[in-house]
Formats: C-alpha cells, structure tokens, sequence
C-alpha cells in the first residue's frame, strides 16, 4: 500500500505541477487545517511538529460542497499542486480542488454537467490540476497575507474561501512542506 501512496505523489508531482521542493524531500509531512481553532498544522504521521495560529478562512465560513463566490472555504482531502511567489498573496500554495468527492456530491446536486465531472475525474487519475472554471469555482490555496492589512488578517475570515497565514507563516511553511503533500481541512 506504501508503494502506491508514492505512486499518488508521483502523479501529483508531474512536471507539469511541481515547482521546487516536492513532497518527497518532506516524506510523512501532511497538513492539518482545524477550521474551527483556526489553525493549521505541519503534521509528521499522526504528530503535529508545528501548529500556525490565527489563520483566516473564507469569510462565508466553510462547506463540504463549494460553489462559485459562495466564499466558503471547502472542506476535504487535497494536494499541494504547485507553489509559486504571488504578488498578491506573498506565496500561494494551489490545491488540488475540486476533487473527485466534490465533483460527484455537485454532479449529484445538479450543479456541475456530466462533461465537467468527468473532466475532474480525468484530471485526478491523471495527476493534473483539476478544471478550474466550473461552477464549484478553482483556485484555492493556501497564502500569505501579502500587502493586505494583517489588523483585519488577526480579527476576521477575509479570504473568498483560501486559507491565510501571515506571511512570515507563509515562509515558515514554504521551509516545512512541498508539492505533493497531503492537505486535509475539516
């Protein structure tokens, strides 16, 4: 079974999606995102090694089932699909969202086409990003605060449904974690 978990971060790391340090050089390294502590961890197995406090999440809260400008941070398993220096965001760390349990739940709902949720599928089997243009919305990560004011960072949920950390967070994790790691947020 080990075999085929790094076959997973094999695929996620394609070329085509890593960008430096990939999961491999942080071997049992996965985040854990506690919505409701407002705090994500750097978790080694089952044993946090470091716990960020005072993040921020969507200002609509969080949901299993995300749509499009609902500002709702999802709620599920991921990957860190690339990480990359933002201008807006300091660093930006893309999720693998959706995923296939968001796709089905939405195609299900009737909120996504039959062609879409396939397009999700594919894009998980293959180990590429997922379609980010549906209507359950893309582009969610974790980031810096950037040139954002940290005063409102420390007192609200800002984000239109990423997770934010200050930006020294942000570098602090950018040293602990890689391309290909397992995100968890509940």
């Amino acid at each position: 079974m080990k075999w085929m978990r790094w076959w997973m971060v094999g695929a996620m790391c394609g070329l085509a999606l890593c960008n430096g340090v990939n999961a491999s050089t942080f071997s049992g390294r996965w985040l854990l995102v506690d919505t409701q502590a407002h705090e994500l961890s750097v978790m080694e197995g089952e044993e946090p090694i470091w716990t960020f406090n005072r993040i921020a999440i969507g200002r609509g809260g969080v949901t299993p089932s995300k749509l499009t400008r609902d500002h709702k941070t999802p709620l599920g398993e991921f990957h860190i699909t690339e990480i990359r220096k933002s201008g807006l965001f300091h660093v930006f760390m893309e999720l693998s969202y959706p995923n296939t349990e968001h796709a089905k739940a939405a195609r299900n709902a009737g909120h996504i086409s039959e062609e879409e949720y396939w397009a999700i599928q594919r894009a998980a089997w293959s180990g590429l990003i997922p379609p980010q243009n549906t209507r359950l919305g893309g582009h969610i990560g974790i980031h810096g605060v950037g040139r954002g004011d940290l005063e409102i960072h420390q007192q609200f949920d800002w984000t239109q449904g990423c997770i934010a950390l200050t930006n020294q967070q942000i570098e602090q994790l950018q040293a602990l974690i890689g391309t290909g790691a397992r995100v968890v947020i509940r």
